[in-house]
């Protein structure tokens, strides 16, 4: 259980404000995690409301599992993407839902493990699958795709201006030795980017790794179709809440809710964790919530 309690879920009392969690209610969270944000929603809906949550780390699932067995029969692991949410909640029979809530970002226990490969901050291999039923890993990417294809990942998905650079490293590098390592790929787009367009205030590997990570697991994909499924699943009055950590996810979660009648958005701009969180969870910095209710 330490790992449970060393994440700190983000925007957790904005987030139980706009869910308005309650008794009797029936709420999905699509990204489980370490179940702090389920565990929230438990309290506040208490003595009844359900909870389903999915998540397709199974490490991840095992710990909020354990976490949350307190709540019996009101929590329900669904161990698969929230890409999956409609057909899951259509073959459990959930019926309409009171509230669904989706936190898009990576978790610490997945970040702070050097074995997983999301972080360059510990050397460890080129992994970065958050299930590891997914078919590739980081590095059959790193050394499989043509230099295009790199560089259209870190581009569109890292918003990297530096991608094609960066790809003809990588493809020179991998014919000398496969990438294999986290520390092994930040060297070589450091070396890559030129020091006059380095960025200040992060590592210059920074996008491309949070590229990468979207391309191995999916993520766009997987979001597009969450919000295509969502409004179909919500009860009237039922509310969305959606937190992202990069523009591509913020844009594509705006985007849905204003272009969808069967939706009223109730945010006009993103809620922002408060100068305090910012201080006790420096991770934070990046978060943005949107919310929207099924009319």
């Amino acid at each position: 259980m330490a790992n449970a309690t060393l994440h700190i879920s983000v925007l957790p009392q904005e987030t139980l404000d706009w869910l308005r969690p309650r008794s009797g209610g029936v709420y999905a969270d699509g990204t489980l995690g370490l179940g702090g944000h389920t565990e929230l929603i438990l309290r506040q809906s208490s003595p009844d409301g359900r909870v389903f949550g999915f998540e397709w780390d199974s490490q991840a699932a095992a710990l909020a599992q354990e976490r949350l067995a307190g709540f019996g029969s009101r929590f329900s692991l669904v161990p698969t993407s929230y890409a999956a949410l409609r057909a899951e909640c259509l073959a459990r029979g959930t019926g309409l839902l009171d509230g669904i809530l989706l936190d898009l970002g990576a978790s610490s226990l997945q970040f702070d493990s050097a074995a997983r490969g999301f972080s360059f901050m510990a050397d460890g291999p080129l992994d970065m699958r958050m299930s590891r039923d997914l078919p590739a890993t980081a590095a059959e990417l790193l050394n499989s795709l043509s230099p295009d294809e790199l560089a259209d990942i870190f581009y569109h998905y890292g918003e990297e201006r530096q991608a094609r650079r960066i790809a003809r490293f990588i493809a020179e590098a991998r014919i000398v030795q496969p990438l294999a390592t986290t520390r092994q790929l930040a060297e070589i787009v450091r070396h890559a980017v030129p020091g006059q367009y380095q960025p200040k205030k992060i590592h210059p590997a920074t996008k491309v790794f949070q590229a990468l990570r979207i391309a191995v697991n999916r993520e766009l994909d997987n979001l597009a179709k969450v919000l295509a499924d969502v409004p179909s699943l919500l009860a009237p009055g039922g509310r969305f809440c959606v937190i992202t950590f990069h523009s591509l996810e913020d844009r594509m979660v705006k985007q849905a809710f204003v272009g969808n009648p069967a939706l009223r958005v109730l945010t006009k701009k993103p809620v922002l964790p408060a100068a305090a969180e910012l201080c006790a969870n420096p991770r934070s910095r990046s978060a943005k919530l949107r919310v929207a209710e099924k009319i």
